[in-house]
């Protein structure tokens, strides 16, 4: 089938591949028909690895993906051909004691989409189980279906932050993570977010696209410690969602916390960072950290329907599939003005 392949580092191609495709009796037949890029597509794209996670022979790319069921396996109820789905892409193995307690995003042996060895879904067709494979309401496109996947982050996130009704939460970074964090953490029940970066496009983006509770500060230009003093009455927000990576905001991060706040570390930084533990201590400081999601993919789906997320406005720029290698060249530049760069493979 044709496929976008990443033969090896900065080398793509749209080419026909054997994937192995085995229906099984749990599982559904799927033609991807959005399929977003990620960071770590294009991370592995320019660099070849992530981590312990190496590119060593070609990988079908993507993992943030809608699309129409084709077939379904002899177990499958739930599900019909003709369906349009969204698909979670990460595989645990099946009776893992991370499976068995609730925390299957933990299992040291998932098998997640693009991530090496295992191919993505920028492709004309991939089988997944039917478990991991949820129906899109009427109201929800194709498009936002593939939002999903990203989406889980910050549903996720707002999940493990524990949000109580009325909490005011600054997260750190205006990509694409710390948006749908932001989102997530006022559908959730914050009355307010502060986001901050240093770029200035993605804050006005936010600013002049998204209709919702969000003050943005560029932290180059603007007091931080400042706006959150005049937003919080002086008391500090209640949540940090640490979404930037960032070592140094990772180090400073506690003085813009109220007492008995607390710190959400989801962005991944590139070396170890320091933590001031003493300013945690007195101010009784609680840490949750995020990889990846897991249970919240209904949730999204949901919160999408209803309009609590409104997030058709994250699609920035658009690409045909005949136009993939195009499309993974310029989400490498790293344009200010971009928040998601989705493929369209109904001409692939």
């Amino acid at each position: 089938m044709k496929a976008l392949v990443l033969e090896k580092k900065n080398e793509l191609s749209l080419r026909d591949i054997a994937l192995e495709q085995d229906l099984g009796p749990d599982d559904v037949r799927i033609a991807p028909k959005r399929v977003g890029i990620c960071g770590s597509d294009v991370h592995y794209y320019e660099h070849g690895a992530i981590g312990q996670f190496v590119v060593r022979e070609p990988m079908v790319l993507g993992h943030e993906a809608a699309g129409v069921i084709t077939e379904v396996g002899s177990n499958v109820k739930h599900l019909q051909a003709g369906d349009r789905v969204c698909m979670e892409p990460g595989i645990p193995q099946k009776w893992s004691s991370e499976v068995m307690a609730g925390n299957y995003n933990l299992d040291p042996e998932v098998q997640f989409w693009a991530t090496p060895p295992v191919h993505g879904c920028t492709c004309e067709s991939v089988v997944h189980p039917s478990s991991l494979t949820f129906k899109l309401p009427d109201n929800v496109s194709l498009e936002e279906g593939a939002l999903v996947e990203p989406l889980a982050v910050g549903v996720f996130s707002a999940k493990r932050a524990q949000v109580v009704p009325g909490d005011v939460a600054l997260v750190f970074g205006a990509g694409t993570i710390g948006i749908v964090t932001a989102l997530s953490a006022l559908a959730a029940g914050c009355s307010h977010v502060i986001i901050a970066d240093i770029k200035q496009a993605k804050l006005d983006f936010i600013q002049n696209k998204l209709d919702v509770a969000i003050t943005t500060v560029n932290s180059m230009k603007e007091d931080l410690a400042a706006v959150v003093s005049e937003k919080t009455a002086g008391k500090g927000v209640n949540l940090v969602f640490e979404a930037s990576g960032s070592e140094k905001v990772i180090e400073t991060m506690m003085a813009y916390l109220a007492p008995a706040g607390r710190v959400v570390l989801v962005g991944m930084p590139q070396k170890p960072a320091a933590i001031d533990i003493v300013a945690a201590q007195v101010k009784g400081v609680d840490f949750f950290t995020v990889f990846r999601y897991a249970n919240v993919y209904d949730r999204v789906i949901s919160y999408i329907a209803s309009g609590q997320l409104k997030v058709a406005p994250l699609v920035t720029h658009r690409f045909d599939g005949v136009d993939s290698i195009k499309a993974y060249e310029f989400a490498a530049s790293y344009p200010e003005d971009a928040v998601k760069i989705m493929l369209n493979l109904e001409n692939f």
